[in-house]
């Protein structure tokens, strides 16, 4: 298999989408030790979103598949940590459920409108909620109450995560607001 430099941002992207199995495979099959192991598996991961991007911009290697494959790398990685921090009860179910619904929404936002030929880039809101997730998560993971360099780390990943939920709905309001005048732009 050869693989070319306008290959890479998608293998970076797809290499976000296979670590979550590692990810929930650590945590299912290993809590509570195997949770450092999660958390570095979902920072690795998490590296991946900004060097796909890098890469496409560096090869000049930007697709519309990339475009649309980025965003579900994230769901993915991100969505897969949340429900087993669900399984672990380090997360509200309040915050997935939205998380998750905002998620399900935008794909269908998305999906409409790439019947029509419209592509919404992402907004603003929308990467610092992920860069918020990114925070969040491996916190929750660890979870080590005021143990780690005498941080409340469970308490920052749990306050992040609530204010990635709160960028989720503002974004998610963007994302429609820019569909609808997009749309409207239509000859």
């Amino acid at each position: 298999m050869n693989i070319q430099k306008a290959d890479l941002p998608m293998l970076a992207t797809y290499t976000r989408i296979l670590a979550s199995i590692p990810l929930v495979l650590c945590v299912a099959f290993g809590a509570p030790y195997s949770v450092w192991p999660a958390a570095v598996i979902f920072i690795l991961a998490s590296i991946t979103d900004w060097l796909d991007g890098y890469l496409a911009r560096k090869f000049n290697a930007e697709s519309d598949m990339g475009k649309l494959m980025d965003p579900i790398a994230d769901k993915i990685i991100v969505l897969s940590a949340l429900i087993m921090l669900l399984w672990l009860e380090r997360v509200d179910p309040y915050a997935v459920i939205l998380l998750l619904g905002r998620d399900i929404y935008i794909g269908g936002i998305r999906s409409v409108a790439a019947t029509q030929r419209i592509i919404i880039a992402a907004k603003p809101f929308g990467k610092w909620k992920t860069a918020f997730q990114m925070i969040s998560i491996p916190c929750l993971l660890v979870y080590q109450p005021n143990e780690f360099f005498n941080l409340p780390i469970d308490k920052i990943g749990y306050f992040t995560l609530w204010v990635s939920v709160a960028l989720s709905i503002v974004s998610a309001i963007q994302y429609t607001l820019g569909f609808y005048k997009q749309k409207a732009s239509e000859p």
